[in-house]
Formats: structure tokens, C-alpha cells, sequence
């Protein structure tokens, strides 16, 4: 096994390309920017819908008013999405231009806008269809997203452009900048659609979904479900963030699935869509990537060795909101030959319980989305519209984790106990000095003197903005208690590109160290610092407001 595990290392720069491929990102990042989109309007479905599960309804005007909202948010999330993700692909365009020469992200984001409404709407009575403009649009998105920035950066690149004199203020001459690449682009998407329209009868956007269809239908079967929410663990196992990799090839799915299911619930008919956010996040991950609730409480009440008590008691609360990395890191399971196995099976057997209880039992797939940091077992239950049925399967979950899990925790805990004990003894001998190191500390980062006289503010970035949370907290704990004027605050990677300049330092979670060349290549201009961090650091400096401050401090300083 650790054989394998080390092939398996030798292969992770590979993945680490993969994971920051401009256009996975892309997705990744336009998905990120409209999360509380599609929060705000889920709320709406809920208060609209909910009561109905009791037997209570509301008017059928007070019904239109509350999804009106929904309609006007969700309703549009293709529309929104073609935008942030031709915004997300030109900052990383600018990136990788001169400084000097940019690409307007506004004027992006407008002719994504106009592209997609161009090839992906249909007109009726002189106005707007909203057929496509929701989520039955996310694939259109996708491809106006990837092809706008594209037009873009061939013209900045070539310098086509309409060159004004240098008496004209910059804002004016930008104007005309713009002028080609948004006229060559919506020209495009005009001529395609027409073209498109003539030779196919139906529009763009209901093309690539009958396309895709076959797709859809396969990731939700047993195979599908498998490879899906498998490699999300395996990436996560070699410490790159799973879901960066996979969640933009399924994003699509999972939402249309959801809108699917809601209309199946509310037609009466039964929603057999699998494949979805909730699936993600209240089962295959339950309790983040691995299924790591039950390993979690494993450590805390049944562990014998100290560290994996100590490490499982500490981490009980994060993993129960979905936030692992402290399992992730402080047992370590990232990379531990141990729990290879058990990491990966455990999200597939949860998602193929999932389907059995769909397809088997009659039960609701997911009908609502909820904050992935809603406790899993709540998120299940109330994601499925109260099913009955999912408070048993959350039961049979836990079970089945447990059974999965338990003999490698065995394994695990009587190899550190062992440890623990050659440890102990070895102190008594007088062979090692007694340490004060808590074995969640496993390091000791250096405690400099630093002064600060002025205002110092750090950002801490990780894949989603949680884990992050956990350093920027323990950071201001810690300037907090030495009277220091030191602000944090906490974001995902991508989120940054236009706050650069606000920070003295930004740091980077372990999940995102490979992002680090990028990252100081886009401060380079600033005054800000930027560094990465290890696992175990991570989670020993986030366990220390003390060390966390100085940490930051030092890399501020240094």
C-alpha cells in the first residue's frame, strides 16, 4: 500500500495542472460567485413550498409573489453565469498580460451577457423567453464564458484596437478599446445563431442540452455516481482539492437536476434525479470529502491513543458543519496509506445507498438546495423535503461509514498508541527530552518579536472560503489578545483578484499551496506578500491564535 501511495504522489504535479486549468476554474469560480444567488432563491422555494409538506397553502397570489423572487434569481442563473465566468477567465487572462495592457472585465462580462442572450433565448411577442435563461442555460453559459475572453484577449494581444489621441482622458479612449472585440463578438453570436436556427430548427441552448442528455443520464447511474464523487476523494487523498476538479464537469447537472425534481415534487410525480449539490454535500461527503463525520467521532470517543482523541475531540464540531480539513491534516487521512481505502469507498457505498433508497424505496432525491455547511444529517433531511425516509437513511449512513471505516481505525489508533508508548518509555530511559508539544501541535513555528505601528490586514484564501476562516480567526483572536492592530478576513481563491491591493499579505491554505506562482505573480505589483502552508502547519497555526499572529506578522516583516 505505501508503494502504492508513493506512485500515486509521483503523479500529483499532473493533477495539480488539472486542477488549475484556466477554464475548470472558470466554471468553478462563476459557480462560487452566484452561490448566494442560488441560496437567496432556494429561501423563497422553501417558504413557498415547505408549508405544503403540513398541509398548509398559501394564496395563489401570495405564491406568485414569493417566486417572483425565485424567477428573477435562479430564474436567470444561466444568464449570470455566462458573466462571471467570462469574468473569472479574463482575470486570468490579465494575469499573463502586461500590466499596462489589460482587458476590461466589465466589458467581458456585458458581451458574455449579450452573447448568450443572442444564442441562447428564444423571442415570443416582441419580448424575452425564460426558458432558457435559468439553469436549462448553464451549458450555453459555459461556452459564451469560454469564448468572449477569447475574442478579448486576441485583440489586446494584437493591439486591434481603436487608437485615440493622447489628449483623450484614458476612461474615454477604453471606450474605444473595447469598441472591436465587443463588436466582433456579438457579431459572432449573432451570425451563429442565425446560421445555427437554419440548419438545426431550434436554438443553441435546446441543442446541447438533447447533446449532453445522454451524459446526464449516464453520471446518474451506479458507474457514474461512482467515478464522480470517487475521484473528488482520491484527488483529496493526495491533498489537491477534489472538488476543484471535478464539481465544474457535474455543476451543470447538479443544478438542473434539483430544478427537475422540484417540478417532478410539485407535479406530484416522483423526483429521481440523484446527481446534485445535496448528494455532494449531506451524503458522498458527509462530513466532508471522505465521508468523514463517523472517522471524526471514531477518534474522539473510541480512539486509545491520545492523539487521535485529542485530534478527533477538537475536530468534531468543524467536520459536523462539512469543514474536514483538521481531520484532514491533524490525523493526518491526506495521504495516510491507512485510509486509502476507506476515504474513497465510503462516498461511493453513501451514494449508492442513496440511489437504492431513490429508485428502490421510492424516496425523493433532492428537491431543495442548503448551505453545504448545514450539519449533514439536517442538510439530507430537509434538502429531500422531509422524506421520512431520510432520517432512516441518514441511520444506515452512519452505519455503513462506521462498518467501512472501523477496521482501519483499529489498524490506525493501535499504531500510535504503540508509538505513544515507545515514546513514554523512551523518556523514562532519558533516550528524548520530555516535550510540551500537544500532539496537535505538531509543529513549532518560530515566536519572533515583531512591532506593529500601523494597520496591518491579511487575507486568508483556501478552495471555498471555510477553511480559510479557521487561520484568519486564530489570527485576529491572537491580535486581539496582544492589543495589535492587525485585520483578517477570509475568502476562496479567485475571489481576491480585485482586492490585491488592500492587504499587506495574503495566505494560502494547503489545498491551494500549488496556486502559490500565480499568486505571487499577481502581487507582484503591490506591496503584498504572499505565502503558502503546509498541512500540519496550517492546523497547528490555526489552533494557536499566538503562533497565527506571528506568523503573519513575520511573513509581513520579512
Amino acid at each position: 500500500m505505501n508503494g502504492l501511495i508513493k506512485q500515486i504522489e509521483k503523479m500529483k504535479p499532473t493533477f495539480e495542472k488539472m486542477s488549475n486549468n484556466p477554464y475548470l476554474r472558470a466554471i468553478r469560480d462563476g459557480f462560487i460567485s452566484l452561490i448566494p444567488v442560488i441560496l437567496f432563491s432556494s429561501f423563497f422555494l422553501l417558504v413557498a413550498y415547505v408549508p405544503n409538506i403540513f398541509q398548509f397553502y398559501w394564496s395563489p397570489e401570495i405564491e406568485a409573489i414569493l417566486m417572483k423572487a425565485y424567477n428573477f434569481s435562479m430564474g436567470i442563473l444561466g444568464l449570470l453565469m455566462s458573466a462571471t465566468i467570462a469574468k473569472s477567465l479574463t482575470d486570468n487572462f490579465n494575469g499573463k498580460l502586461p500590466k499596462t495592457n489589460q482587458i476590461n472585465t466589465v466589458s467581458t462580462m456585458i458581451a458574455a451577457i449579450i452573447g448568450f442572450l443572442l444564442i441562447g433565448v428564444d423571442g415570443i411577442d416582441g419580448g424575452i423567453s425564460t426558458a432558457f435563461t435559468g439553469t436549462k442555460g448553464l451549458l450555453t453559459s459555459f461556452v459564451v464564458g469560454f469564448i468572449v475572453p477569447n475574442v478579448y484577449r486576441f485583440c489586446v494581444k494584437n493591439n486591434i484596437t481603436i487608437k485615440m489621441p493622447e489628449e483623450v482622458p484614458s476612461n474615454i479612449s477604453q471606450t474605444f478599446k473595447d469598441l472591436i472585440p465587443i463588436t466582433i463578438s456579438t457579431v459572432f453570436f449573432w451570425l451563429f445563431d442565425l446560421t445555427f436556427r437554419s440548419v438545426a430548427q431550434t436554438s443553441f441552448s435546446a441543442w446541447i442540452i438533447d447533446i449532453f442528455q445522454p451524459i446526464f443520464s449516464a453520471a446518474d447511474g451506479y458507474p457514474g455516481l461512482a467515478l464522480i464523487f470517487g475521484a473528488m476523494a482520491f484527488f483529496w487523498f493526495i491533498g489537491i482539492h477534489g472538488p476543484s476538479i471535478v464539481e465544474p464537469a457535474v455543476s451543470a447537472i447538479y443544478i438542473t437536476n434539483v430544478e427537475l425534481n422540484f417540478n417532478n415534487f410539485q407535479n406530484g410525480e416522483h423526483a429521481t434525479n440523484v446527481l446534485s449539490q445535496g448528494t455532494q454535500y449531506f451524503v458522498a461527503t458527509l462530513g466532508g470529502t471522505g465521508a468523514t463525520l463517523i472517522i471524526t467521532l471514531m477518534f474522539a470517543f473510541l480512539a486509545r491513543s491520545k492523539q487521535l482523541k485529542s485530534i478527533g475531540r477538537a475536530s468534531s464540531v468543524p467536520v459536523l458543519f462539512g469543514v474536514n480539513e483538521p481531520i484532514l491534516f491533524g490525523a493526518p487521512i491526506v495521504l495516510n496509506p491507512v485510509f486509502f481505502i476507506p476515504f474513497i469507498l465510503a462516498p461511493i457505498v453513501n451514494v449508492w445507498l442513496l440511489k437504492f433508497f431513490i429508485d428502490g424505496l421510492g424516496m425523493n432525491g433532492f428537491i431543495y438546495n442548503l448551505p453545504w455547511t448545514t450539519p449533514g444529517p439536517i442538510g439530507l433531511f430537509m434538502g429531500t423535503g422531509f422524506a421520512p425516509l431520510a432520517a432512516v437513511l441518514v441511520l444506515v449512513l452512519l452505519a455503513v461509514d462506521f462498518a467501512i471505516y472501523y477496521p482501519f481505525f483499529k489498524v490506525y489508533d493501535r499504531e500510535l498508541l504503540a508509538e505513544e508508548a515507545e515514546k513514554e518509555l523512551a523518556i523514562e530511559a532519558g533516550i528524548i527530552a520530555p516535550t510540551n508539544n500537544d500532539e496537535l501541535n505538531p509543529i513549532e513555528p518560530a515566536l519572533q518579536t515583531v512591532t506593529v505601528t500601523d494597520e496591518k490586514n491579511v487575507l486568508v484564501l483556501c478552495a471555498n472560503g471555510a477553511t480559510s476562516g479557521m487561520l484568519a480567526n486564530a489570527i485576529a483572536k491572537g491580535a486581539t489578545a496582544e492589543n495589535l492592530p492587525v485585520k483578517t478576513t477570509a475568502m476562496a481563491y479567485g475571489q481576491h483578484k480585485d482586492l490585491i491591493s488592500e492587504f499587506d499579505l495574503i495566505i494560502l491554505a494547503p489545498q491551494m499551496a500549488s496556486m502559490l506562482g500565480e499568486l505571487e505573480n499577481d502581487v507582484s505589483s503591490y506591496k503584498t506578500k504572499a505565502v503558502s502552508t503546509t498541512g500540519a502547519e496550517y492546523v497547528a497555526l490555526a489552533r494557536d491564535p499566538e503562533k497565527a499572529l506571528h506568523f503573519a506578522l513575520s511573513a509581513i516583516q520579512s
